[in-house]
């Protein structure tokens, strides 16, 4: 889900089946805009992935 660049998001499937997601680190500049339900937890970010990629890796996606 990549054009090669080094600063372009991305999208993987590890070897246990967990997706992971290299995207813009936006957390201090989204964390008082969330839902009074949801927290980040002090290991996790909040990361921003473009729309236009998860639109173009959706076919990749499985449903189960």
């Amino acid at each position: 889900m990549t054009d090669n660049n080094p600063s372009c998001p991305d999208l993987w499937e590890l070897d246990n089946g967990d997706i992971a997601a290299i995207g813009r680190d936006l957390t201090a500049e989204y964390a008082h805009r969330l839902p009074p339900d949801v927290s980040i937890g002090q290991d996790e970010a909040l990361v921003v992935l473009p729309r236009k990629m998860l639109i173009a890796a959706k076919e990749d996606i499985p449903n189960a």
